[in-house]
């Protein structure tokens, strides 16, 4: 925000919780730039009712599914994310969620909560291990293969990945590979997602996927909440189709309490804090920042969507 407006005058919405439609509507009139949240929906309406000026948006994230981009390329104006600062900060609770999960951790701290923890018991809150298992990560970027690297290096698994195109030193660094993701789904012990959200990857995994996945298997979310079919994994989570799951994000956001998942044992769900270090949101920040000053000035932007 200093950055910012040292430059520029800011207007800026206060408040916890992200603007109403009509509030971003009225906000944004006369702005040359607009710095958006994920739960932003910046899309035709806002450009033009911000008017001609509009020279640039940029995505306080990663993903920018939030933002129309072909509407924005049709009135010429740049779209940027903050790609690269938040790689390790995911990767890293992706790795925690798979962990917690394999290892009862939800369950066995809500029995200690609660006084059923009565004595060491040897077949008590019994898990899974990591080490020497397979991880399938669907959608081998920055975040997933740095996740592969986390559990490879750390745990001696063996990764499968799905990906556009094939990753040869990834391959060759992690003794990784390309397969399909029935395969992925079918052979993977932990299967953690790291695709954006677009229209061919909305509810990727449904229950035809669940159904694929080992009894056995965790499934782990970082990416958008959209990528899985809720109700699907509900029932899997519900029927132990699978051994369970670890969502940082979900669909809606944020999730209602009354929302039948947090009731599950076997599932545990996070507020979206994959970025949340203090490392990840100020680099975050900066390169948001950095992003409107070059678009307001007319230069390409350090970061621009692809």
């Amino acid at each position: 925000m200093e950055k910012l407006a040292a430059h520029c005058e800011v207007r800026l919405h206060e408040g916890p919780l992200p603007p109403t439609r009509e509030a971003l509507l009225r906000g944004v009139v006369g702005c040359t730039g607009i710095l958006s949240l994920l739960s932003d929906r910046i899309d035709a309406e806002v450009m033009d009712a911000a008017g001609p000026q509009l020279k640039v948006i940029s995505n306080f994230a990663v993903g920018y599914n939030n933002i129309d981009v072909m509407a924005a390329r049709q009135r010429g104006i740049a779209v940027g994310n903050t790609p690269d600062v938040l790689t390790d900060a995911t990767a890293d609770i992706a790795v925690a969620l798979a962990l917690a999960v394999a290892r009862r951790m939800k369950e066995a701290a809500h029995d200690a909560r609660n006084g059923k923890w009565m004595t060491w018991e040897p077949l008590g809150w019994i898990g899974h291990d990591l080490h020497g298992k397979t991880v399938g990560i669907v959608g081998m970027g920055r975040i997933g293969t740095a996740t592969a690297k986390r559990l490879h290096g750390g745990w001696q698994m063996s990764v499968l990945y799905t990906s556009r195109r094939a990753k040869p030193e990834v391959d060759r660094q992690l003794d990784a590979q390309l397969v399909t993701l029935d395969k992925l789904l079918e052979q993977a012990d932990i299967v953690s997602l790291h695709v954006p959200l677009t229209e061919q990857t909305r509810h990727l995994i449904g229950a035809n996927e669940l159904e694929l996945m080992k009894p056995s298997a965790i499934l782990v979310n970082t990416s958008r909440g959209e990528i899985i079919d809720q109700e699907a994994l509900t029932e899997a989570l519900r029927e132990k189709q699978i051994f369970g799951a670890g969502l940082d994000v979900t669909t809606p956001e944020p999730l209602p309490a009354d929302h039948p998942l947090y009731d599950l044992p076997n599932c545990i769900i996070l507020p979206h804090i994959g970025s949340a270090t203090q490392r990840a949101r100020n680099a975050m920040a900066e390169r948001a920042a950095e992003n409107i000053l070059a678009g307001i000035e007319g230069k390409p932007l350090p970061w621009p969507v692809d």
